[in-house]
């Protein structure tokens, strides 16, 4: 597995991008953009601005933070880009994946949909082949992820993955611990 790096300047930020997700996350999500900003730390994010997504963009932005979204063509006409925001636009959801992969130190995941899902397992796969030894911390608010932890958790007691793959990540309850959290992994 490659050497830790104890550089932490970019955070990738997973999450939602419905904006009917329930308000108390749109919230956090913009309270996260404003901590990051606060902190000069590059948020990486998908692109889009809609959902948690949007609110995290647009308040770090607004905040003078620095912001790159990276977004498929296809999604700029569905998820509309934040106005101002240096955003790469590439040709597939791979190619996406990756060059955030590649921006970033380390991963906060928000509450999100199937997507954020697809995006987080991946990561993990990576984490768990070796391939990387970043960061990676869940916004758990009311236990959003408590489901997919129990379910690695199983796979964990059934031997379809190694003792440690649980210390791949972190869990905490509020944004406001998300960036201690990543400091001490």
């Amino acid at each position: 597995m490659p050497a830790p790096s104890t550089r932490l300047d970019t955070v990738c930020v997973y999450c939602g991008s419905s904006s009917e997700a329930a308000p108390v996350w749109l919230e956090a999500a913009r309270r996260f953009g404003l901590i990051l900003a606060a902190e000069d730390l590059r948020l990486v994010y998908g692109g889009g601005g809609m959902g948690l997504m949007g609110a995290c963009a647009r308040a770090a932005h607004g905040a003078g933070g620095r912001v790159l979204g990276v977004i498929p063509e296809f999604l700029t006409q569905i998820e509309h880009t934040v106005p101002g925001v240096e955003t790469v636009v590439v040709t597939s959801m791979h190619q996406r994946k990756i060059r955030m992969f590649e921006e970033s130190d380390a991963f906060v995941v928000l509450p999100g949909g199937i997507g954020t899902l697809e995006e987080v397992i991946e990561l993990l796969s990576w984490r768990r082949l070796g391939l990387h030894d970043k960061p990676i911390v869940f916004h758990n608010p009311a236990g959003f992820w408590d489901a997919l932890f129990a379910l690695f958790a199983s796979f964990q007691s059934q031997r379809l993955a190694p003792d440690w793959f649980g210390d791949c990540w972190s869990a905490v309850d509020t944004v406001e611990e998300i960036l201690p959290a990543l400091r001490a992994m």
